[in-house]
């Protein structure tokens, strides 16, 4: 069995038959089909069901597509890799974060670069799912720090931490004076809140419809910082990771942990597994592990 054989096997069953498999390939049917059969022999078993007018995988043959097609997609993404480092040089590094993150990721940049020195690194903001989806799926990025829940086949979602979400008051807002605040606290309030496709935004929204209560949305966001901005301006009330409000160096607000809910959001740290992936990039995925403190199989 070689990479050939499995390529052809590929063609032949995305083109339901071998006509149409070996005009796309620029072969002769007969030379195809030989190399089929000749796949099959090795296998010991038959792949193509050939009793019907469209060929159709057997159950054996169904497995080996699966397999065939990550074994050959992972093959171009080495060799296109390959052929990165033959053309550009030192290896890169990118990873698609969001803005709580901002806190711990330097930490592991500072271990990763001692080992890594050469390395170029990118970083990315990519907030709502849509990026991140878009970023992992045309290669823009290796891996992303993330908050949103990521359903996807070939994506592999690992959970890092929760982190809670407390409300952000304006100095001029009386309830900086309570210790707490609840849902029913800011059910008048001018909510600054992130615009659709965002995980905090449907959170927020959720725990509003728990309570039975209609929020007051004033304004929409695509990031914490702007949101921030319009609390110190006194234009309403936002919610946001308590690891961001607490590592950003301004005084002009207050935050207060919600109590009648459990508003949190968990990070993860999410990659293709159909895509290659360098050394480098498994080296940072174990550091973010590692800094956790987690144990991973």
């Amino acid at each position: 069995m070689d990479l050939q054989q499995l390529y052809y096997f590929i063609m032949v069953t995305e083109h339901a038959t071998f006509t149409a498999a070996a005009e796309k390939l620029h072969i002769s049917q007969p030379s195809l089909s030989t190399s089929i059969k000749k796949l099959e022999k090795e296998m010991g078993f038959e792949l193509l069901d050939r009793s019907k007018r469209d060929l159709r995988l057997t159950n054996e043959g169904k497995i080996l597509y699966q397999e065939a097609k990550k074994l050959l997609i992972h093959f171009d993404h080495v060799s296109e890799e390959m052929s990165r480092l033959k053309k550009e040089g030192p290896l890169e590094l990118s990873i698609g974060i969001i803005e709580s993150s901002k806190f711990w990721v330097p930490k592991v940049l500072t271990q990763f670069t001692q080992e890594y020195d050469n390395v170029f690194i990118r970083l990315f903001e990519v907030l709502s799912l849509k990026d991140v989806e878009q970023a992992l799926d045309n290669f823009e990025i290796h891996l992303a720090i993330t908050n949103q829940y990521i359903n996807g086949e070939n994506i592999d979602l690992i959970p890092l931490y929760d982190e809670k979400l407390v409300a952000v008051i304006p100095n001029s807002n009386l309830l900086k004076n309570k210790s707490f605040v609840t849902i029913k606290d800011l059910e008048n309030e001018q909510l600054i809140i992130a615009k659709k496709g965002f995980q905090t935004r449907t959170d927020i929204l959720n725990a509003f419809r728990k309570a039975g209560i209609k929020p007051n949305i004033q304004f929409e966001i695509g990031r914490f910082e702007t949101a921030i901005d319009l609390v110190e301006a006194g234009l309403g009330i936002t919610v946001a990771p308590e690891n961001y409000v607490k590592h950003i160096y301004r005084s002009n607000f207050h935050f207060k942990r919600i109590h009648d809910s459990n508003l949190s959001r968990t990070v993860y740290l999410a990659y293709d597994t159909n895509r290659y992936l360098p050394p480098l990039v498994d080296k940072f995925i174990r550091l973010v592990k590692d800094n956790f403190g987690k144990s991973y199989t």
